[in-house]
């Protein structure tokens, strides 16, 4: 289990997170940030300078995941993890990988008052408390900055966070985390907070569907579905960022098609009456730590506004659904997913079916 401590830079989520495992039996701690510095010394300065948080980049993401994973099955028992995560995609890849690995999480907040945040930021003694070294390190290696200096930068980049702190926590953060009002508790006092909340299930493990890893090429059918206005619906997974169509891996021995109109029954709750018409086939090149493999697209035809009405979504797995046009889901969709979309959508125009390799047409 990993009991995930997010929350404002300055929430004290480290001071936390070091007291909580006196409270725990069998309990570690593992701090991404230590993960962030590792990667100040393995990734040349220029890969380093493309980013100002090294959050933003995949390698940090996917090392933390298997970081944790490979602690956890080396020493078991309960994995503290303090780390702010602010953006709900990185959570959701973050979080998604853990499932996939059988790994249960408890997402706990920390929420002092913002008054209290600013001055655990803006104090010299707090800021070396709370801008952890490594951040530092990070900093200093991609700018050529002194480590002090690197520090002092990255206090005014804490600062600057607090609006997309308040955002996330008025959003998505407060709905997705148990919260723990610190504003006036000690380190002490707020993880025995945490860890009451644990214990009782207040702070229940994350409802987060578990897709095991692949091992191999897949093969995968996705289904587009138009509203009356000729725009098509796209679902938010919980396991994974950014918008998908509904649709998933077709089983051992299960024709494509029908793959595609079970998926949709599983996770939006509607039965489609005839067999989806294929729109296009994209071969998707390996791409470590991804295998690749088949993406079929496929026309499930036009759903009437009751029908609309009667999607359901299971939580474990989708959060939210929405009927969108092209030029919206350019937003939505990560690159790979919208080139895909952009042809199975001339296909349809065109009432014939596309061959792609890597999302482009070939034949």
């Amino acid at each position: 289990m990993i009991i995930w401590i997010n929350g404002a830079f300055g929430a004290g989520k480290s001071s936390t997170a070091r007291e909580l495992v006196e409270l725990i039996p069998d309990s570690t701690l593992y701090d991404p940030e230590a993960t962030g510095g590792a990667l100040s010394r393995l990734l040349p300065r220029k890969r380093l300078a493309e980013v100002t948080d090294f959050q933003d980049l995949p390698i940090w993401r996917r090392l933390v995941v298997d970081t944790a994973a490979a602690l956890l099955a080396e020493l078991g028992g309960v994995l503290v993890v303090p780390m702010t995560l602010l953006r709900q995609e990185y959570r959701d890849e973050i979080f998604g990988g853990l499932a996939a690995r059988r790994i249960e999480v408890r997402h706990v907040v920390l929420a002092p008052d913002e008054t209290i945040l600013r001055e655990r930021i803006e104090g010299r003694a707090a800021l070396v408390g709370a801008v952890d070294a490594a951040e530092a390190a990070v900093t200093a290696r991609s700018t050529g900055e002194a480590p002090a200096d690197a520090a002092a930068r990255s206090g005014r980049w804490c600062l600057g966070q607090l609006d997309r702190y308040r955002s996330a926590l008025d959003g998505w953060l407060a709905s997705d985390a148990y919260t723990v009002d610190n504003s006036v508790l000690t380190a002490a006092e707020t993880a025995r907070a945490v860890a009451d909340a644990v214990t009782t299930g207040r702070a229940a493990p994350c409802g987060i569907v578990q897709t095991p890893e692949p091992t191999g090429e897949t093969l995968a059918a996705g289904v587009l579905l138009f509203d009356e206005d000729d725009r098509f619906l796209l679902v938010d997974p919980t396991y994974k960022p950014g918008w998908e169509f509904p649709g998933g891996v077709v089983e051992p021995g299960e024709a494509p098609a029908r793959a595609g109109m079970r998926e949709v029954a599983e996770e939006i709750g509607l039965r489609l009456d005839t067999v989806p018409r294929l729109l296009l086939v994209d071969w998707e090149r390996p791409q470590p730590p991804g295998y690749g493999g088949l993406r079929l697209l496929f026309d499930g035809g036009r759903l009437c506004s009751a029908d609309a009405e009667r999607l359901l979504l299971p939580g474990a797995e989708l959060r939210a659904w929405r009927f969108v046009t092209e030029a919206e889901a350019a937003d939505l969709l990560p690159p790979v997913r919208y080139t895909r979309l952009h042809w199975a959508l001339r296909a349809r125009e065109r009432g014939t079916v596309l061959n792609l390799e890597a999302g482009v047409p070939v034949g």
